[in-house]
């Protein structure tokens, strides 16, 4: 995983290609207990990452068409 200022600097597209990734990983079931746990978080974290790009995409669309 990068570490938070590389987050920050993921495109969504990125982002949401790491998380199928982890999902791919966390499906196969084939991990242990520790790296389901670590495969989990990172998941978490760029679940996060996605919906705020989403977001800002969100809120440019609404400030460039006039929408409160």
């Amino acid at each position: 995983m990068h570490n938070r200022g590389e987050e920050k600097d993921m495109t969504f597209e990125e982002a949401l290609e790491n998380l199928e990734r982890v999902v791919d990983e966390l499906e196969k079931g084939e991990l242990s207990l520790d790296d389901t746990i670590h495969k989990f978080e990172e998941g978490m974290k760029l679940l996060k990452i996605c919906r705020e790009k989403i977001e800002e995409a969100e809120m440019k669309i609404e400030e460039l068409s006039g929408e409160p």
